[in-house]
């Protein structure tokens, strides 16, 4: 059994616990006082001595951002590139690669928009297609139906480990076997789970892997990061080069450097980058398996108060489900539960076709209210939320 959490002591560390209730992790988590002091803690400093000599100055935090986000997945430093977001991270890799007519993207009926238009746009270009894996009968992507659909065209599996919009996780462990016993590359966008559940890629089997600062690892906005593994990366051209990624050997020539660094720029967000490693370093402290046992307690518990209102209902799927609730009130509008939720200093967000198309469009559904716990939300926060929602449910407007 992992460690128990203190709360207590986690809450203290989290200034934003005091202000609001805050169900929107999966947008932006609130950051605990190391994170928030390293973060601001560089900015005052390049504002006392330059933004290039703060940099200077502190390389060594530098540096070890790339130790810890390593370390958090089981990578090498030197397999991790850090960029503006984990949407730039996630395309750095896919449009690296080389696709040719005929070759096949596979995705899953739950993808995220931003991957699923960076899919159709290279489909366009190159001639690739783009296929959705069917789900299983709880929702998640068949593994079976995956293994039924490879052949020698497909050249990428590429898909979300948990969506935006529900409670899913994606069983990646088993794809990434059938991605390694297919040979075929497997680019995994790990935006909403890095920071809320274990996340190795090594036991993954994902040769590429996009995650973020903001959401549950508790970082700053503005930054995210990029694994590529050692041997693929010094195979794979970027899409975009700069004095970071390459080395201007000659008038007339230039060398890629060898590591993941390559889908770097020079230009960064130095400050966010320390705070993400100083997320990460946080987020190990506390424990990941007490961290993700704590959220998935919380989100059941969400999920049971939610579904014990009349007029309400969750629509999460998968046999796996994390701290993602998504639900909805009859004859309210998603937008209004999320604007009277914040007159109550609760922050939930919403859900929308145009996010997950594949997925709503199945289900019948346009529009969704999305609660996300972390490990450092109470009982007494769930029912908070729960007593306002059953205000709103018995007012059927």
């Amino acid at each position: 059994m992992p460690n128990q959490i203190n709360i207590t002591a986690v809450r203290n560390d989290t200034p934003g616990t005091n202000e609001v209730v805050h169900l929107n992790n999966a947008g932006s988590s609130l950051m605990p006082k190391p994170v928030i002091d390293a973060t601001i803690g560089h900015l005052q400093l390049e504002a006392m001595v330059g933004g290039y000599e703060a940099a200077d100055r502190t390389e060594e935090k530098i540096e070890g951002t790339y130790r810890a986000i390593g370390k958090l997945i089981g990578a090498a430093p030197d397999e991790i590139a850090v960029v503006e977001n984990a949407t730039r991270a996630f395309d750095m890799a896919f449009y690296a690669i080389p696709f040719q007519p005929g070759d096949r993207i596979l995705t899953s009926v739950a993808e995220y928009a931003s991957n699923v238009i960076s899919y159709y746009q290279v489909a366009k270009k190159t001639g690739a297609v783009v296929e959705v894996v069917p789900n299983d009968e709880s929702g998640q992507l068949s593994v079976e139906a995956l293994r039924d659909m490879i052949d020698d065209r497909v050249k990428l599996i590429a898909l979300s480990h948990i969506p935006t919009n529900g409670g899913l996780v994606q069983p990646v462990a088993e794809i990434g076997k059938v991605a390694k016993e297919a040979g075929v590359l497997f680019l995994l966008d790990a935006c909403q789970s890095v920071g809320q559940m274990p996340v190795d890629v090594g036991e993954i089997g994902c040769d590429m892997l996009s995650a973020t600062s903001r959401k549950f690892l508790r970082g700053p906005r503005g930054v995210g990061f990029l694994y590529v593994r050692k041997d693929l990366a010094q195979q794979l051209e970027p899409p975009l080069l700069d004095l970071q990624a390459a080395t201007w050997t000659s008038l007339d020539g230039y060398e890629i450097r060898p590591d993941t660094r390559r889908f770097e720029n020079w230009e960064a967000n130095i400050a966010g980058k320390i705070g993400m490693g100083v997320a990460a370093d946080y987020a190990m402290e506390i424990g990941i398996e007490a961290g993700w046992a704590r959220i998935q307690q919380l989100a059941d518990g969400l999920r049971q108060r939610i579904d014990a209102i009349p007029g309400c209902q969750v629509h999460d799927l998968g046999a796996t489900r994390c701290g993602i609730v998504s639900f909805a009130v009859e004859g309210h509008d998603p937008q209004d539960i999320m604007e009277r939720m914040a007159e109550h200093r609760i922050n939930v967000r919403t859900s929308t076709v145009f996010s997950t198309r594949f997925d709503m469009t199945a289900r019948g559904i346009n529009h969704l209210v999305r609660a996300s716990v972390h490990y450092y939300n109470t009982e007494e926060e769930l029912d908070q939320t729960a007593e306002v929602l059953a205000r709103m449910a018995k007012t059927n407007a």
